[in-house]
This record gives structure tokens, sequence and C-alpha cells, in this order.
């Protein structure tokens, strides 16, 4: 593995985690290498469905950024303690 490779994975974690994010509604005080870190997980979780699947570049892309969504879902409902929609996810 090269550094190449290494910095696309990151780039490409940070581009699922973000777009993750986005699709929560409300502030989320997360920082930047735990949104790189949900992006990879929702990549290989994605990537291991759409492949089982038999989806081609386009679902394992789709899949990823769902796969991000509901981790983003989740860190903000267990961890984080707030509700995912509401007055209480804008915190």
């Amino acid at each position: 593995m090269e550094l190449g490779d290494i910095v696309a994975i990151l780039v490409t974690g940070l581009v699922v985690g973000a777009l993750g994010r986005l699709a929560v509604p409300g502030r989320d005080p997360m920082p930047l290498w735990l949104t790189i870190l949900i992006g990879i997980a929702a990549s290989i979780l994605g990537g291991i469905v759409a492949i089982s699947l038999g989806l081609g570049v386009g679902g394992v892309f789709v899949l990823s950024v769902l796969a991000a969504t509901l981790i983003v879902i989740a860190y903000r409902r267990f961890v984080q303690k707030r509700t995912v929609t509401g007055p209480g996810s804008r915190i």
C-alpha cells in the first residue's frame, strides 16, 4: 500500500462521512478525524453489502453514504445522548 492509496482512503472517508453528516439535520460538533473514521467504516460496510448484492461502483457509493448516515444517527443518539430530530437535535 502506497502513500497515494492511504490518501485516497482518507479523502474517500472524509467525503462519505461528510455526506452522512449532511444528511442528518441539526448541528453536529463532531471532530474531523471522527468524520473520516465514520466514512471509512461506512465505506467498508457499504462495500461489503453492495458487493454481496452484486451492485456496481455507484451502488457502493450510495450504500456507503447510507451507512454513514446511519452511523451518524447512532453516534448522535447513543454517544452524544441527543435526539435525531426536534429541539434536542439543535444543541
